[in-house]
């Protein structure tokens, strides 16, 4: 078990004993969900999100995909109007 320090803007330095323990690399991305009042970051595979997304053809793949960044960009924006 390790003890990290949340610093300004929710910035927290994950050790390097877990790092490697998990197999983080810098550059990766990591998903972080609310599960049961913890907190848990697991690795982003961008490919099963992109092809695992839908059960259907790629094309309605890619149609999921650009309503989800659609969506990201309507609440970016609906931010800056606060």
């Amino acid at each position: 078990m390790s003890v990290v320090k949340v610093h300004k803007k929710g910035i927290i330095a994950l050790p390097k004993s877990v790092r490697e323990r998990v197999g983080i690399k810098e550059g990766m991305l990591l998903l972080v969900e609310v599960k049961g009042g913890k907190l848990v970051l697991s690795p982003l595979d961008l490919w099963e999100r992109i092809w695992g997304c839908c059960s259907g053809s790629a094309e309605e793949a890619e149609r999921e995909l650009d309503r989800e960044e659609t969506e990201r960009e309507k609440a970016r924006e609906n931010r800056w109007k606060r």
